[in-house]
């Protein structure tokens, strides 16, 4: 059966329109198959304000998934878990390890917040899913699972630890996608691409035999990306033919500028409050 429509909305980014509040983090509302999904729920503290700005229920949601287990993807676990009763949550096991940041010798805890890990624990195993593989959410929606790093290239994009002395890098293992099948193609949807925005692509496009990948949204984590990755990363982007792409949260304004120097009409960079339909 063929998808006849699909709505996403952002929820949550670093920028804003229409009276919203933004932030460091991020959140996207998706309905399709008659499903409601929430991905990712920024720091938790303009999620509930944004989305009722826009007449939606979060706590409505079927399912919730979790890109991985960033502070600023998973604040509102925690709350949004206390006002719903029905909704499946899907994320990777490493996403509630502990996890830092560290620059200039100093070490910032970037770990999902303590009280979301306590929610999730106290869900039924009916409704949490621990994800080590892809899934198919429905006909039309999948989640890659953990990501394979193919590409030498890319990298987890900072200076990422799972302790405070920096002694055990944090490959991020837990970074996952969902896609949207629709007529055009597929609808690709990012929290960071810590597992390198090429990879998930790649994984994407192969999990569903080749199928064209009509629109990328999310956060593509190339801030601060050296010159060659993001050479490497444009050229991958234009063998992949994306009609349209909207970068997000972590992308960094220098990677949207050479984006739209790229792809000029085909990118249309995110913000909280606005809606692709497909």
């Amino acid at each position: 059966m063929t998808l006849t429509h699909a709505k996403l909305q952002i929820l949550v980014d670093n920028r804003a329109e229409g009276g919203l509040e933004k932030e460091h983090g991020l959140s996207m509302w998706i309905e399709v198959d008659g499903r409601k999904i929430l991905f990712d729920t920024g720091t938790g503290k303009i999620l509930e304000s944004n989305a009722r700005k826009l007449g939606i229920d979060v706590h409505s949601a079927d399912h919730l998934v979790l890109s991985h287990g960033h502070y600023d993807h998973t604040g509102g676990v925690s709350h949004f878990l206390q006002h719903t009763r029905q909704s499946h949550v899907y994320s990777h096991p490493g996403a509630v390890m502990p996890r830092y940041a560290i620059r200039n010798g100093s070490a910032t805890p970037i770990h999902m917040p303590h009280d979301s890990i306590a929610a999730m624990n106290k869900l039924s195993e009916r409704r949490l899913h621990w994800l080590q593989e892809p899934l198919d959410l429905s006909e039309h929606v999948g989640l890659t699972g953990p990501i394979p790093r193919k590409m030498s290239f890319e990298d987890t994009g900072g200076p990422f630890y799972l302790d405070p002395e920096g002694k055990r890098p944090d490959p991020i293992d837990d970074d996952m996608a969902l896609w949207i099948r629709t007529k055009k193609g597929l609808v690709v949807v990012t929290g960071c691409c810590h597992a390198g925005l090429v990879n998930t692509l790649d994984t994407i496009f192969h999990l569903n035999n080749g199928i064209k990948i009509c629109a990328l949204v999310g956060g593509f984590h190339l801030m601060g990306a050296a010159p060659l990755r993001l050479q490497l990363t444009m050229q991958a982007l234009q063998l992949f033919d994306i009609d349209l792409l909207v970068p997000c949260h972590c992308t960094g304004q220098g990677a949207v500028e050479l984006l739209k120097k790229t792809f000029d009409i085909r990118v249309s960079p995110g913000a909280a409050g606005k809606l692709l339909q497909f």
